[in-house]
């Protein structure tokens, strides 16, 4: 089994990605971080103390972390990259989750936006995490645009609906063997995590799930041990399917036909 993955020049030791928003109380983040044994978590820039503000977000992230802030509240390619600059200005790092969200309703991402946003932060040096919606050539176009990955929703944000776009990931995992692709947004259980990773995601993002349960460190430490095991199992390469039963031991000389004393 392997220990550890790289990306972008960095070595991680888990493949769950854990965002930082809908808590009650923000305090119990590390205890959440910890349970999931995470190395990369997400924040909001809007949340992070870019202005002296009395209460941060960042107190409550284990120093340790990896950060990668999103652009949460962005509307297109320009506020995304604006919000970006400022992220890094301040000192949090070049890593960043472009989310570019026009539509209130659904909190769709607007690939085309988040197409030109990912262009511009990549040519500056950014490592760009774009949250997409899953299409095969709106994917292709953020890696041509430098993508270090691409984040394709499994369902609506924050709707715990799970895998709905599973036949459109599975493409995506078909057609772009290369890219890592994280599956971001709408995964509600654990069991829905490791389905991800069974189908060879390279890894997983995981908040609300995490945040509206009842007891989140639980939560965080069941999403550890579901990823794992996804990967895991996507390693081991799993057995094919079959419409048909087949025997786990050979039936010869169990069912053989007895002979029929009475015709003796």
């Amino acid at each position: 089994m392997e220990e550890n993955w790289k990306i972008a020049g960095k070595t991680l030791r888990s493949r769950l990605i854990v965002g930082t928003g809908k808590y009650a109380d923000q305090s119990i983040l590390p205890q959440v971080m910890q349970a999931a044994e995470t190395d990369v978590v997400t924040v909001a820039v809007r949340r992070m103390n870019l202005a002296g503000m009395p209460e941060n977000i960042m107190d409550s992230i284990p120093a340790d972390a990896v950060l990668m802030p999103n652009t949460s509240g962005a509307r297109n390619a320009a506020e995304a990259v604006r919000i970006a600059r400022l992220a890094k200005a301040a000192g949090y790092g070049d890593w960043i989750k472009i989310e570019v969200i026009g539509d209130a309703r659904y909190l769709l991402p607007d690939n085309q936006e988040t197409i030109e946003a990912t262009r511009i932060l990549a040519a500056e040096g950014f490592t760009v995490f774009p949250y997409m919606n899953p299409d095969l050539y709106a994917a292709r176009a953020l890696v041509a645009a430098g993508a270090t990955a691409i984040m394709p929703l499994g369902a609506p944000i924050g709707s715990n609906r799970g895998l709905e776009t599973q036949a459109m990931l599975r493409i995506l995992l078909a057609e772009l063997p290369d890219m890592p692709i994280i599956v971001d947004a709408g995964i509600g259980r654990p069991s829905e995590a490791a389905a991800a990773m069974e189908m060879g995601a390279a890894a997983v993002m995981v908040n609300t799930a995490i945040a509206s349960a009842k007891e989140p460190v639980k939560m965080a430490a069941a999403f550890a041990k579901a990823v794992a095991a996804g990967r895991l199992a996507y390693l081991a390469g799993p057995g094919s399917r079959r419409e048909t039963a087949v025997a786990s031991s050979p039936l010869t000389g169990f069912l053989r036909r007895e002979p029929n004393h009475e015709q003796c």
